[in-house]
């Protein structure tokens, strides 16, 4: 994704990243366990009148997957409650700690994605929810349309596109960072003109705006994740 970078810098920016996945799993402990008070200030926000607006119903958040996606997740909540897609982990543990640090306020609505029901997410974004959704990993070619990231196509969900129009639902980019004191939840304002009616020049926009955080804060990003996993036919694999 980095190929003016040396490959030196590209591998110091996977050491930075696996160094930040781990922060980001002990600062659960905070998630869990801070008052309600104590968690506000470790978890800021910049941008807040975006969220917050009446204006701005029905909200798509799009919020990819940066460290921080937790931290972010759970301060929406101390906004309004909201509506999210979670993926069950298969540790049974690890699954019920999540959703109880999740569910901490407000009582968001958290649909499992296994078995994904897209009219759940209708009904959340009509009733004024907003919806905290997380479309950047690989849903393979079947889900996906293939639209660029760093100049290389990637399958991409397409639903952001499909929910706004289908909803009038404005669009607004989340991105939780990772601080040395905590985290920042960013909430910019909603996306002009969009969508436009074609769904691959609209999920095309989506990865830019997503690649413009990722390029701003690249060790925070999940490379954990295979994000090229799928090829356009003919395409030799990346990894």
């Amino acid at each position: 994704c980095f190929p003016e970078k040396r490959a030196a810098e590209r591998a110091a920016i996977g050491r930075r990243t696996l160094r930040n996945l781990a922060r980001a799993f002990v600062d659960h402990g905070v998630l869990a366990r801070a008052s309600r008070e104590e968690f506000e200030r470790f978890v800021r926000v910049e941008g807040a009148e975006n969220l917050t607006d009446p204006a701005n119903r029905p909200l798509i958040l799009v919020a990819p997957h940066f460290v921080g996606l937790d931290a972010g997740g759970v301060r929406i909540n101390t906004f309004a409650r909201g509506v999210s897609i979670y993926a069950r982990n298969r540790s049974a543990d690890w699954n019920s700690w999540l959703l109880a640090i999740r569910n901490r306020f407000n009582k968001p609505l958290l649909i499992e994605r296994e078995g994904f029901d897209l009219r759940a997410a209708l009904r959340a974004l009509k009733q004024g929810l907003p919806f905290y959704y997380l479309p950047d990993q690989d849903p393979g070619s079947r889900n996906g349309v293939f639209a660029p990231f760093f100049g290389v196509d990637a399958a991409t969900l397409p639903t952001v596109a499909r929910l706004a129009k289908l909803t009038n639902a404005k669009v607004m980019m989340c991105v939780t960072e990772m601080t040395p004191d905590g985290y920042v939840l960013h909430l910019e304002p909603p996306w002009r003109d969009y969508p436009s009616g074609d769904v691959v020049a609209d999920t095309a926009r989506m990865n830019a705006e997503i690649e413009r955080w990722v390029r701003r804060l690249p060790d925070q990003y999940l490379w954990t994740h295979k994000r090229f996993k799928t090829r356009p036919a003919g395409a030799p694999s990346v990894y």
